[in-house]
Parts: structure tokens; sequence; C-alpha cells
């Protein structure tokens, strides 16, 4: 009876959290269960779950990358300062960012499949070069409209209209952002679940010798899952800037820890068991959820951190029971 009661907790338990929160939150708060309010929930957490989905790729092939929140930092101010900075097109301002992004992830990829330094130090260590770059790059300075620089002069340029209806614009009362995520989920999902290099990724991840014997491009493989994660991670970047209006230093600092949780709270959606994209999205939702019901209900904010972290515990805890006793 207690493993049939575990088994289904594994299976069902994130979903019915999600909605037992919403229930509560909805019954306490007259205005909770309010389409503007869950637009405003999903638009809250477009950014940490795009960061959580390059996470989620990095730990299919039985990585991870500590060095998607550095990434999200540089490519905010990256973007805002081609912008403000340097008056660049819309399409620059665009591309730039994910190439970035995908460098990033292919230096990664060198230390960790090529020089095979464990995947933690790696990316611990590119976290750290990341966060140097991005702070010696906008000179310790938040990047905005005109900015005044240590010289007396000011900025010309200002964030491109258009560039922040990305962060700031709706869509038939939806954010855009949140479009913009719900079609990487469900993209993501039929890459993962219905295609060919999709199926390779998890083979990788599960055993890196069948796969080889089997003729996976391995180190190919991985390659592209760290660069889709630091690409994923750019795609962060530049909707925190759209969202925020400027390019804040450390911008990408706290989303480490709140896409880490988002992943591995997705483990126990449908008794996955496994990083994806749709337990990742849910687990993000989750999250978001929380935080927007303790704001409205005027729970102080450094309080947070406490029921985010419970949350996660609660779900590692039940994940890896199951797993561990399916193993024996």
């Amino acid at each position: 009876m207690k493993d049939k009661s575990m088994d289904f907790a594994f299976r069902y338990g994130a979903i019915i959290v999600i909605i037992g929160v919403i229930a509560f939150f909805g019954i306490k708060l007259p205005y909770f269960f309010t389409y503007s309010n869950l637009t405003d929930i999903l638009g809250s957490i477009s950014i940490v779950t795009f960061v959580a989905i390059g996470v989620t790729l990095s730990l299919i092939v039985d990585g991870f990358d500590l060095s998607v929140g550095a990434t999200v930092s540089l490519t905010t101010v990256v973007t805002a300062s081609l912008m403000i900075w340097y008056q660049q097109p819309l399409a620059v301002v665009i591309i730039v960012p994910l190439v970035i992004g995908a460098v990033i992830g292919l230096l990664n990829a060198l230390l960790i499949v090529k020089l095979r330094i464990p995947d933690l130090l790696a990316t611990l260590a590119t976290m750290y070069i990341i966060g140097g770059i991005h702070k010696t790059y906008a000179q310790g300075y938040t990047i905005y409209n005109h900015m005044q620089f240590p010289d007396g002069s000011k900025a010309a340029g200002e964030m491109d209209p258009t560039f922040l209806l990305i962060g700031q614009g709706k869509w038939l009362g939806m954010p855009i952002s949140v479009i913009l995520l719900l079609i990487a989920v469900i993209g993501v999902h039929i890459f993962l679940t219905y295609t060919k290099y999709g199926r390779q990724m998890y083979v990788t991840g599960g055993n890196e010798e069948a796969a080889r014997l089997s003729g996976i491009k391995v180190k190919k493989v991985r390659t592209l899952a760290y660069v889709a994660a630091g690409v994923f991670a750019a795609i962060g970047g530049i909707i925190y800037a759209s969202k925020v209006g400027s390019g804040q230093i450390d911008a990408g600092s706290p989303l480490l820890m709140e896409s880490v949780a988002a992943v591995f709270v997705g483990f126990s959606v449908f008794g996955a068991g496994k990083p994806n994209v749709i337990g990742t999205f849910i687990g993000s939702v989750l999250i978001g959820v929380l935080v927007n019901g303790l704001t409205m209900m005027n729970v102080q904010y450094f309080t947070h951190d406490i029921v985010k972290g419970g949350v996660l515990v609660l779900a590692l805890a039940v994940t890896f029971y199951v797993l561990n006793r399916n193993r024996t």
C-alpha cells in the first residue's frame, strides 16, 4: 500500500500540488483566479523556463550546465548595449546574443567533451569567466536609455520599441513572451519525443558506451546539447532585456537555481523519472504560482526561497525514493 501511494505521488504529485495550490490561492485571494493574473504568472516564468529548457537538455545527455545564469547576464547587457551604445538594427540585436550563447555552449562542450573535465567543474569555471566578462564589458553599470558615461558624455541610443514588445507586449491579452515560451516547449517536446536526434540524446545520457557502440556520434550529440543550452539561456537574456527595458548587471544570477529547481521538480511529472521539457514547464508553473500567491498574500519576499527549497526537497525525495526502489 505504501509503495502504491509513493508511485501515485511520483506520477501525479506535481500536478495535484499545482491544482491544490491554485485552488487554495483561488479561495483565499479573490483576484488570483483571473485571466490577467494567470497570464501574469506565465509571463513571470517565461525567462526562467527558457533557461530551464537549456538545463534540461544538458541533463538529458548526462551533463549539467552551471553557466546558464551567467550567460543570461552577459546576453542581457550585450543586447541592451547594441541598441543604446551602438544603435544597431533589430536583426543584429537578436542574432549577436544568440551567437554568444552558442559560443559559450561550444566552450563548455570543448572543456567537457574534448578535454573531459567534469561538467560541474567546467561550467563552474565558465560561469565565473562569463560573469567577469559581462561586468567588465558593462563597466559595472546597468545599461539604460541615454545613460551617462564616467567621462560625462551620454549614450546616443535607446531601447527599440519593437524590441520591447518581446517582453512587454501582449497578443489577445497573452504576453508575447508566453506565446514564444509555449512554442519553444511544444517544439522541444516534439523534437525529444518524436525525432531520431531527440531519442539519441536520451540514449547518450542513459548509457554513453552503449550509445557509441550502436553508432551514435556521442561527442556530437553532447556538444549540440551544450550549444542548445547556451542558446536557450541567450533567449532568456534577450527576453529579460526586453522585459525590464535595460541591461542589468547580474540579471541571471538568481535564475540558475530557479531553473534547476524547475527541472528537478519536473522529474516526477507523470512518473517520467528523467529530464523532460513538459515536466520542466510544469515545475516552473508550480514555482511561479507559489511566488505569485505568496506575494499577493503579502508574505515577506525573503521567505519565498524557503518555500521553493521545500518544494524541491519534497519532489526530489519522492522521485529518488521511487527510482532507487525500482532499481533494487
